[in-house]
């Protein structure tokens, strides 16, 4: 199944099961539990709801629908820097890396930092440029986790079973913040930063161990790689951050960007203001999202 939010009826985020393919939606109220939380509350409350979730009828058309972000975090998303072997090999010679090691290259454990809340926007919201903090906008295409069940020491053998559905991210970066303050936060977290969705595709509809991600800059592919290809899979991740951090539904984990990044270029090439970055992943769906202004 996938599940989105739109904007519809009453002009109020609906949640909706969505099928991508016909590009029709149902809204949830309207399904036989009928169902009026939140994609949240879904979540949290998925074993007891979703037997009646299925489509029923001919839907609703989603041409010229506005489709939101399909979550609104309620904590910080948690995030993985240098996850794949060639983007950490081109984040050390772009000289922009200062979590480093000397002579290090590949992390040695997770490195993880996070976003707010509020840099989540959804697809075709504009991103903000920011100009007046940032001469330096970058992207990085992720494939984000939805955490579906909660925990704190869940182990690689059962990280799975916590996990709800995926989402495609836009780790948008001020590359030249997350130099400057020698930290990751920063750069990372600007308002409009996490363009996110457009939906959710759960964890039986979505294979991570062969799913193909790209990334396009005004039509040009800047990025293509495998998720198998991470550096620390996603039970990696799942048990190093709950260790001592208990997960919760709805949390989002975003597992890093693979070689093709802005800065991976001589000169680098920054996102302007008119920039289109799409992005997708084989199984989840596109996002596509533009540069705007401040």
């Amino acid at each position: 199944m996938k599940f989105a939010n739109v904007l519809a009826e009453y002009n109020r985020p609906t949640p909706a099961l969505i099928d991508d393919k016909t590009s029709r939606y149902w809204p949830l109220k309207e399904l036989q539990g009928q169902f009026s939380g939140s994609l949240d509350e879904l979540i949290a409350n998925w074993e007891d709801l979703a037997g009646g979730l299925g489509a029923q009828g001919a839907g609703k058309s989603l041409e010229g629908v506005k489709v939101l972000a399909p979550l609104a975090p309620k904590r910080n998303i948690f995030c993985v820097g240098k996850n794949y072997h060639e983007h950490a090999a081109e984040f050390s010679k772009s000289g922009f890396d200062h979590s480093a090691k000397d002579g290090e290259i590949a992390p040695e454990f997770p490195v993880i930092f996070t976003k707010t809340p509020d840099s989540v926007i959804g697809h075709l919201e504009p991103i903000p440029a920011h100009t007046r903090v940032t001469q330096q906008l970058d992207y990085e295409a992720e494939l984000g986790v939805i955490i579906g069940k909660g925990g704190r020491g869940i182990s690689k053998e059962n990280a799975y079973a916590h996990v709800w559905g995926y989402t495609i991210i836009n780790d948008v970066t001020a590359r030249d913040l997350q130099k400057n303050h020698r930290q990751w936060f920063l750069g990372k977290s600007l308002d409009g930063f996490c363009p996110m969705g457009p939906w959710i595709a759960t964890a039986d509809e979505f294979n991570p161990k062969s799913a193909t991600i790209k990334c396009w800059v005004n039509d040009e592919l800047r990025q293509q790689a495998n998720v198998n290809a991470l550096i620390f899979d996603i039970p990696a991740l799942i048990e190093c951050l709950s260790a001592g951090i208990e997960l919760k539904p709805g949390d989002v984990i975003s597992t890093g960007t693979p070689v093709g990044v802005g800065i991976g270029f001589t000169p680098p090439r920054f996102l302007q203001p008119g920039d289109s970055v799409r992005i997708e992943i084989e199984g989840i769906g596109t996002l596509e999202n533009r540069v705007g202004q401040d």
